[in-house]
């Protein structure tokens, strides 16, 4: 959430940012509501100003007089009353509004409205030619029976799977790597609740009820599924004063994700690429509220997201995510690519990973804030987030990239102490 006298005095390069991130709103309404409630407080303000010199003045007051002061004090409080509450509604509608605004842009970041506008900031890795036509994960996984979406469809419906053999292990190993490099890096490990109070999850910028959410709640509870560790993260150190010396915090979860991808269509459903549940390990952190940290945080979230993918030896490409496609928290974003050979009829890039600078917008929403030296007051912090391992995806990714022509495939080197194996084969 944007703080309200910025957007206030600076109308109209919000409004502008709202147009280049495809969310145009009008802020007449805000505006409106903002000098309506500074009105409002100023003559609340009267109105208790006149009830505690009135409450001075009955003590001292003549007998005859004290019965028409009592009534004029009673009527204060009535209207101290009304003001308030009329000052709570406002103040909602206010909180309403400024909750639709999207987080500034950095000014780097490429303006541009749909997914195809974002730029390639650089590209790792060489496509390997094939001397055998590529397959994709799913005839590989089915004929080395390391997933059964059947059952994964009897059970939970489509979109849900259920790994086994070799496929199990993949994804075990995929979370152990990831977690190994992340502890080397000196992140904090944690596994995190699958659950979080709607509370949680629009302080960290999801929207867990309403038409177009992609997150699953639980009926009659303020309860969520989480679509990522990102909101569990973000989320525990809600309402708290973090110790300024000890930033920037580097936490790490372990969780699984839950999303409806509604409106999810075509090829992208087949197999394991969008699935309705998947397991992740996630990076967050917490930085001193400037961007000078918080930038160069975000660029270390991207360099560890691209050395997991070198040290599996999958060629990837990093964009430059435009405007029009950052989401509302994201003041920046850069998203990791892979190359799927076995994706359409000739390959194509699928993304892996994804990494955000929120700045202050997620930590004005969940009140986490510091104390910065020489400054009076709190501040909020910056938090940022980033993946480490999707692991369905970087399983499609591992699979395909090193498959054989006998269709085989071959395990990476950094895997294979988790795998126990240095290729699958059948009945691995």
């Amino acid at each position: 959430m944007l703080d309200l006298q910025f957007v206030c005095d600076n109308r109209a390069a919000v409004e502008e940012n709202c147009r280049n991130r495809g969310v145009p709103l009008d802020l007449s309404t805000l505006i409106s509501l903002a000098d309506r409630r500074r009105q409002m407080i100023a003559a609340g303000d009267q109105l208790r100003h006149e009830q505690k010199d009135l409450s001075a003045q009955i003590p001292k007051a003549p007998a005859a007089d004290k019965p028409g002061l009592i009534a004029r004090g009673k009527e204060l409080r009535d209207q101290i009353t009304t003001a308030e509450t009329e000052l709570a509604t406002v103040e909602e509608q206010l909180r309403l509004e400024q909750l639709q605004i999207p987080n500034m842009t950095h000014p780097s970041a490429p303006v541009g409205r749909e997914e195809a506008e974002s730029v390639i900031a650089r590209e790792w890795g060489t496509r390997r030619q094939y001397d055998f036509k590529p397959r994709d994960h799913v005839d590989l996984m089915a004929s080395l029976d390391m997933v059964d979406l059947e059952a994964g469809s009897k059970v939970a419906g489509h979109g849900f799977y259920f790994l086994k053999n070799a496929g199990a292990l993949l994804e075990l190993a995929l979370v152990n790597y990831a977690v190994e490099k992340l502890r080397s890096e000196g992140f904090t490990i944690y596994t995190t609740p699958d659950v979080a109070r709607d509370e949680v999850l629009h302080g960290t910028g999801y929207m867990p009820r309403g038409p177009e959410t992609q997150i699953y709640s639980i009926h009659n509870t303020d309860l969520s599924l989480v679509a990522t560790a990102e909101i569990t993260l973000g989320g525990m150190f809600k309402d708290e004063i973090l110790d300024h010396a000890k930033l920037p915090l580097k936490v790490a979860g372990i969780s699984h994700c839950f999303r409806t991808e509604a409106g999810g269509r075509g090829k992208a459903t087949r197999g394991i690429y969008r699935v309705h549940q998947f397991t992740k390990v996630e990076m967050f952190g917490f930085t001193t509220p400037n961007l000078k940290a918080s930038d160069e945080f975000h660029e270390m979230v991207v360099r560890i997201e691209e050395e997991i993918f070198q040290g599996l030896e999958v060629p990837y490409r990093v964009l430059d995510i435009c405007t029009g496609d950052l989401g509302g928290p994201a003041f920046r974003k850069y998203d990791l690519e892979a190359w799927m050979p076995g994706r359409g009829e000739a390959g194509e890039y699928g993304e892996i990973t994804s990494a955000s600078n929120c700045t202050d917008f997620q930590s004005r929403r969940l009140s986490i804030r510091t104390r910065v030296p020489d400054k009076k007051g709190t501040q909020f912090v910056h938090t940022l987030n980033g993946t480490a391992v999707a692991c369905t995806r970087a399983m499609i990714a591992v699979i395909e990239n090193h498959q054989q022509a006998d269709g085989t495939i071959v395990v990476p080197q950094v895997l294979r102490k988790w795998m126990g194996m240095e290729r699958i084969t059948p009945g691995a």
